[in-house]
Order: C-alpha cells, then structure tokens, then sequence
C-alpha cells in the first residue's frame, strides 16, 4: 500500500467527519423533545426556562448554533454535559475504557472461536461436527442480543450465580491489584460472551464458506498433490478466506456499539452504551454528538485498517 493512497484516504475524514456533524446535529434539534424541560421539569418557571436556554445557547437560531458548535469541534471543544456539569470529553473519557474493554473483548472472542469453528466445519463438511456448527451459528445469528442478555441475566448469573448480575466489579469489596482484575473479568465475561454471540455466529458461517470453496481451488489441489500436510493446506486455504471476513467485522464496528447499548443496559456495565441511553432520556444534546462522532470516527478508521490488512492477507492487492 503506498503512502499517497494512506494519506488519501486520511484526508476524506476531514468531509467526512463535517458531514456527521452537520447531520447529527440536525437530526438531534429537530428531534421532539427539550432538553430544557428535561433538565427543568414540566412545571418550571418560565424565567427559569429563559435562563436555562440563554446557558446553553439555546435560544440562538439553530444555523448559528450549528456554527458555533462546528467552531468549537475545530477546537477540540465538546461542549458541556446539560445533566452532568462537567466537559463533555471528560465524561466520555470516564466511560470509554469500559465499553473499549467489552467490545474488545467481544471483537476477539468472537474472531478466534468463529475462525476455528468455520475451519473444523468446513473440513467435517456435512458430517455430524459440521451440522450442529451451523444449527449452532444459526441460532447464534438469529437471537436477539437484548434477549440473549435477559437470558444471560436470569439462568446464569441470577439461576446460578455462576457470574455477577451487574456492573464492572464488586461494589462491596476494595480489591486491588490480580484480585481486582480477576473480579473485573469475572463481571466481563457473561456480557461479552453475550455480546460475542452474534458476531461468533455471522463469523463461522462466513469462514466456513470461505474454506469450503478455496478448498477446492487449484492451487489447494497442486498442494496437496505435492504432498503438502493437510493443515498446512488448510492454512492456505485460511488465509484467502479471511478476507470477507475482514470485511465484515471491519463493517459491523457500528453494529457492534448498537449491541453494546442494549448489553450494558442489561448488565449495568458503566460504559458509553448506558451514557448513550441516559443521555438520549435527559436529551444530553453534547453528549449525544459527542457519541455519534465518536462511534463514526471509529466506524471510518476502521475501514481504513481494514484496506491495511487486505493488503497483508493477500500481496496481490495493491492501493494506488
């Protein structure tokens, strides 16, 4: 990959990231609701309103108060949390590490065990192991995550207690150090595990069909007509399937967030999801933008490493 093409598709995200501005900032004034009245209550004073507005700037007409939030974006400025009082960086700060952390963790899990499962099915193709990977894959696929979360919640953490029902750690111990992480993955695991699912499944299904068909290519036949061992062969064959796959999980980065709202409300899990649906009831107007931006930024950046790694799984492809 040249650097020209590199820097080229780095400078599509200066449009790029003006387009989601100005369309979210729209789309989230014209929305119904205030957040005046959100913030004020429906029986305020109307002086008290007044002053409310003329805060937040508010009472500008709304193509000046799209300028002076362009402005501020330029600057790095987020502006100010109506509901928590604070800059808006700060709070999304606050929050990012646990949402990186689940869908981190989701993103891997779901990565690893959906390319080895997808292997083991396509070279057990339509025997026993094959077909219950692909019931498997398609229940996975079909079952809402909100649903599987609720799920999750009643059998194994509260049916059980094998896992914690909410939040990222034990609120009634002061843990520290290995014993602190040991509980923070204890709370992680039942909601990425959920949120996991249907990435899993989407992700089997696609490396099975990808192995299936470069199995029966030519160059998979003078390989192993030269010999070569069986999972060498595989590996291959691995690798120029990998590339759809890439794609998707490039792709549903977005998708991915979505899941991680509805888990986190589930699980209680303090990350950008339960912000992003706080925010929404008390119409944290900041704090949405600062969300929409965020979650588009790391959709397109994406896109971008995924073009790098095409051009590391196969040396055919070339940028210019």
């Amino acid at each position: 990959m040249s650097a020209r093409y590199l820097l080229r598709r780095l400078a599509q995200l200066v449009p790029a990231v003006a387009g989601i501005v100005l369309v979210a900032f729209v789309i989230i004034h014209v929305a119904p609701g205030d957040p005046v009245l959100a913030l004020a209550g429906q029986h305020g004073d109307v002086a008290y309103y007044a002053f409310m507005r003329a805060k937040f700037g508010l009472n500008r007409p709304l193509p000046e108060q799209l300028v002076v939030y362009a402005a501020n974006v330029v600057r790095g400025d987020l502006g100010t949390s109506y509901v928590h009082g604070r800059p808006v960086v700060a709070v999304v700060l606050e929050r990012l590490p646990a949402t990186l952390l689940l869908m981190t963790t989701s993103l891997l899990a779901s990565s690893l065990a959906g390319i080895a499962l997808g292997v083991t099915a396509a070279r057990r193709a339509d025997r026993t192991a094959d077909l219950l990977v692909r019931f498997a894959a398609l229940v996975g696929y079909a079952t809402p995550s909100f649903w599987l979360a609720q799920i999750a919640a009643l059998t194994l953490a509260l049916g059980t207690g094998l896992f914690p029902v909410q939040g990222i750690s034990d609120a009634r111990q002061a843990w520290t150090g290995w014993r602190y992480v040991g509980d923070v993955v204890h709370h992680l695991a039942l909601p990425a595990l959920v949120l996991a699912a249907n990435e899993l499944a989407l992700t089997t299904r696609l490396v099975r069909a990808g192995v299936l068909d470069a199995l029966t290519t030519d160059y998979i036949r003078t390989a192993r007509a030269k010999g070569l061992p069986e999972p060498a062969v595989v590996r291959h064959a691995l690798r120029n399937a990998l590339l759809p796959v890439v794609t998707v999980i490039g792709g549903r980065i977005g998708m991915l967030f979505t899941g991680a709202v509805l888990v986190e409300t589930v699980f209680a899990w303090p990350g950008l999801g339960l912000l992003l649906l706080s925010s929404i009831q008390t119409r944290d107007t900041p704090v949405l933008l600062a969300l929409f931006l965020l979650v588009s930024l790391a959709v397109i950046l994406t896109n971008v490493i995924t073009d790098l790694t095409y051009a590391w799984l196969d040396p055919r492809i070339r940028y210019d």
